[in-house]
């Protein structure tokens, strides 16, 4: 599931823990709201380009068409976001697949659709949980619960029947650990990060990082029906691999969230402590992407081009120490990250078909 959006930013903090409640206040004081913060964490997201299409999309809806119509509704489900999320998923499913050297096209369709449907569900709601901070940015005011063009009430509905409708395929072609993964992903995201940490806390994005994860083990155990090593280690290298790359962005972002008051790591802790979570969970994404090698699910052709991607993205993250221009070195990070996620993506789709 993705994460992203804080929805209630201009409201009483008086819930919020001190802390965060202080960095908050201290950073607000400089002016107005950060005009991309509301998506750093949208886990799975491949391009920095995808935030905000939804609300190209909706801009562009003009007229009471069928087709604008569709449009408007489709752009509620952050396109950028969901494929990327369904990519992973994708990808998962035919790691399984090539382990049990059998593909079932029927559960890979159910897989599929089932899991979109309930991300999308996910995203939908989350555009009326954050339309207050939409309409004060200038890259989102356009969105469709925003403008008024769809209202609250059929918006929410929308999601309702996605979520249906999405859930009712899992429950009846897939298996009980598919069902349960898009619970707890779409739980997590929407409550737990989206209504909850990332508005309070630091550590939001790891919070929003685990629904980020959700898909990809979703997507494996519908194949496996259990749980075995793959499926923890696919989990844990998306995991790990969203920590680096939102980070990146909450560098070179940084004056817009402090503007906006928003607790990310560089505003709350600095730039250099960023670069050192950077730097560890890079270590993370590599040791759990390869491991999936030795421990046999995979083969060394897999393992010798994943293991090079790592290297080169860890050399990347190191030279961060030494940069004279850390938001150049920051959306050079971010820009690896994107090649990271393809290659692991397709890379594990066939990993065990090769030698």
């Amino acid at each position: 599931m993705p994460a992203s959006g804080f929805s209630e930013d201009n409201q009483p903090l008086s819930n919020v823990p001190t802390t965060a409640k202080n960095d908050r206040e201290a950073a607000a004081r400089e002016s107005v709201a950060a005009p991309e913060f509301s998506e750093l964490a949208d886990a799975a997201v491949f391009s920095e380009r995808s935030r905000g299409t939804d609300a190209k999309i909706a801009s562009r809806a003009d007229g009471d068409t069928f087709r604008a119509t569709f449009a408007r509704y489709y752009s509620l489900t952050k396109p950028g976001v969901l494929y990327g999320n369904v990519l992973t998923a994708a990808a998962g499913f035919l790691l399984a697949s090539g382990v049990a050297r059998e593909f079932d096209t029927p559960l890979f369709l159910a897989t599929i659709f089932g899991t979109t449907l309930v991300i999308a569900a996910a995203c939908v709601l989350n555009n009326v949980l954050d339309r207050d901070i939409d309409d004060r940015m200038e890259r989102t005011k356009k969105r469709a619960t925003v403008s008024g063009s769809i209202s609250v009430r059929n918006a929410v509905v929308f999601s309702i029947v996605l979520f249906v409708v999405g859930n009712a395929m899992l429950v009846a072609w897939t298996n009980w650990l598919v069902v349960i993964t898009g619970l707890a992903g779409f739980f997590t995201y929407v409550v737990l990060y989206g209504m909850l940490s990332k508005r309070m806390s630091v550590h939001g994005t790891l919070v929003g990082s685990i629904s980020g994860a959700a898909p990809i083990f979703a997507g494996y155990v519908a194949v496996t029906g259990s749980i075995d090593a793959a499926a923890v280690l696919v989990f844990l290298a998306i995991f790990f691999w969203q920590m680096p790359e939102f980070y990146s962005i909450a560098v070179y972002r940084r004056d817009e969230y402090a503007r906006a008051g928003v607790p990310v790591i560089t505003v709350v802790h600095g730039v250099p402590a960023a670069k050192v979570q950077i730097l560890i969970y890079t270590v993370a994404y590599v040791a759990s992407s390869i491991a999936l090698t030795p421990l046999g699910y995979t083969g060394w052709v897999y393992a010798a081009v994943m293991g090079v991607l790592g290297i080169w993205w860890l050399v990347i993250g190191v030279q961060g120490f030494k940069a004279k221009d850390d938001n150049a070195w920051a959306r050079r990070m971010f820009r690896f990250s994107l090649i990271i996620i393809m290659a692991y993506s397709l890379m594990i789709s066939i990993g065990p078909l090769l030698p």
